[in-house]
């Protein structure tokens, strides 16, 4: 196990009914907010109305922006980091999913920034300040209500970044499992998917004796195996919405992350898919995931059959190893499958003529290569995408 320091600091409000809460709690941090959306689904839903509701009976003076969309965009960013200089906001309120709260991110770090906002995301600047954020939580997947991540689409290239720092993460998250009883089933399913991704992502790591992690990181995955299925089949069935997004935060909040080091390659290899094509990012690492484990897998025989044994009960077999390992890809890839998620590019409508281009372009580290369970260069990234056609 690797020294660490774990530090998580965002204040969850979970259970029925909290995004009642909202105004009092943005009352501690505010004098006027930017409430920032995504389209039409929380008017709909009555969310909106209810926080509206909340901010005014707080006394909070606030402005909107709405319009993020999935794969969330720059140029809204820099809208929203201009509404605020403007409108001298001091705190952002990201009610939505991972798109909506990362686009919140990126504009408190851009509004009291002097340069370009992109110039985190393309590891120009370091901020040495930020807005506060708060969350209202409607979609379970990308984890980062209490995540130090952050990712933008900058349609000049379309080149989907990230960028992480202790500034990203919120003061709060306020999550309601209610919220998502109308979810439709694929946006759930892809939720899932990125749910386990950020799970897989630390669980193959070449940090040994990591075994109490191994453990929740095993646990976690488990937990959305069951309770996937359980949601679709019954939309509102609140004690499996619960476990799902609570799974969800604690799957990229850092806590799995203690004492290893994660790969992280899934996640640079699927930007290029979403970036270019705009498919949905659990669809994509759904697809890169399998094709990326059926490449490295003998890099390390025995944690994918533990892999194998532990998550998908896969049973032993002491004289094949590598059968049982490529056993959990298969259930992994069925798994996929039965909750209606697609295993290859040609399922996304992803050609092959830019395959190349998007091994190309996934963003490496200063050696050149992606990933850290195995260090991968462009051809490897290539491979795996062919991989997964």
């Amino acid at each position: 196990m690797e020294n660490f320091t774990f530090h998580s600091p965002t204040k969850i409000i979970f259970g029925k009914n909290t995004e009642q809460q909202v105004g009092n709690e943005t009352k501690r941090h505010a004098t006027k907010v930017l409430l920032h959306y995504g389209g039409g689904s929380i008017k709909k839903s009555g969310l909106y109305e209810r926080v509206i509701q909340s901010l005014q009976s707080a006394g909070v003076d606030f402005v909107e922006l709405g319009g993020v969309q999935p794969n969330p965009r720059l140029s809204l960013v820099q809208q929203g980091i201009q509404q605020c200089r403007d409108e001298g906001v001091d705190f952002i309120l990201a009610v939505g999913g991972g798109s909506v709260i990362d686009s919140s991110k990126a504009i408190a770090l851009g509004v009291p920034y002097k340069g370009d906002v992109w110039d985190f995301f393309a590891g120009k600047a370091q901020p040495e300040t930020s807005l506060p954020v708060g969350v209202i939580l409607t979609i379970p997947a990308a984890g980062s209500e209490a995540s130090d991540s952050c990712v933008i689409t900058n349609e000049d290239g379309w080149l989907k970044r990230g960028y992480s720092s202790q500034e990203n993460r919120p003061v709060f998250a306020i999550m309601n499992p209610e919220l998502t009883f109308t979810l439709p089933p694929y946006q759930t399913a892809c939720g899932a998917a990125d749910i386990m991704a950020h799970v897989m992502e630390r669980y193959f790591t070449n940090t040994p004796y990591v075994d109490y992690t191994d453990r929740l990181c095993e646990a976690t995955l488990k937990t959305i195996i069951k309770h996937v299925p359980l949601v679709l089949l019954k939309s509102d069935n609140y004690d499996a919405r619960a476990e799902i997004m609570w799974a969800s935060t604690l799957a990229h909040n850092d806590l799995l992350s203690t004492g290893r080091t994660g790969d992280w390659a899934c996640h640079q290899i699927e930007h290029e898919l979403s970036g270019i094509y705009d498919v949905p990012h659990g669809a994509g690492l759904a697809v890169v995931f399998p094709a990326w484990m059926k490449y490295v897998y003998h890099h390390d025989l025995q944690r994918f059959t533990q892999f194998a044994v532990r998550v998908w009960n896969v049973e032993q077999d002491f004289f094949d190893q590598e059968k049982t390992a490529l056993e959990g890809i298969r259930r992994m890839e069925a798994f996929f499958q039965s909750i209606g998620l697609p295993i290859r590019l040609e399922e996304l409508g992803i050609p092959d003529d830019r395959l190349e281009e998007m091994a190309r372009k996934c963003r490496k580290g200063a050696d050149g290569t992606v990933g850290n369970f195995v260090k991968l260069t462009t051809e490897d990234v290539l491979s795996i995408l062919k991989l997964a056609k």
